[in-house]
This record gives structure tokens, sequence and C-alpha cells, in this order.
């Protein structure tokens, strides 16, 4: 299975929207919550979906759903360093 085509990209976007429903609004989540979600089956394989999660996170704040954070502050893409959390726009 490829993990970087459009159809896996859409579903990381839609798995990271319902994480974050069923959590508290101030609640995040890390890139690695929406790729073992979406990754078919019980191995490591969820690791291959890390950099497809963070790229649907990034289409995501463009669209103004939610807002990347880093130390609990909100992040550009440019800013992005290291690990990552997602959270619903406040």
């Amino acid at each position: 299975m490829s993990y970087d085509d459009a159809e896996t990209g859409r579903r990381l976007e839609r798995v990271i929207l319902e994480l974050l429903d069923r959590r508290a609004p101030t609640a995040s989540i890390c890139p690695s919550d929406a790729a073992r979600a979406v990754h078919e089956g019980d191995d490591d394989g969820w690791r291959a979906l890390m950099e497809p999660a963070r790229r649907a996170a990034r289409r995501l704040v463009a669209a103004g759903e939610v807002e990347i954070t880093q130390g609990g502050r909100p992040v550009t893409s440019a800013e992005v360093h290291g690990p990552i959390r997602i959270r619903r726009c406040r």
C-alpha cells in the first residue's frame, strides 16, 4: 500500500479531525495518533505515515481547521523543528 497517495492524505485529514473531536476542545494530538489510526496492521508500519500525517496537518492549518504547536504555542511550518502537536484553532 502506498502511503503517499491523495486518498491516504484525505483519510489522515479526516482522522485528525475525528480524533480532535473526541477530545476536550483544548486538547492536542500527535501526528502518530493519526498515523496509527490509519495504518492497516498491528506492526510498526504506521511510522511510514508520519510524514504524510504531518503534511495532512499542514493542509488542515491552511484550511483554518487546526494549528500546529510546539511547546504549547502555535508555530508556522517554517518554524517547525522536531516533534509537533495538532490542536483545534483557538
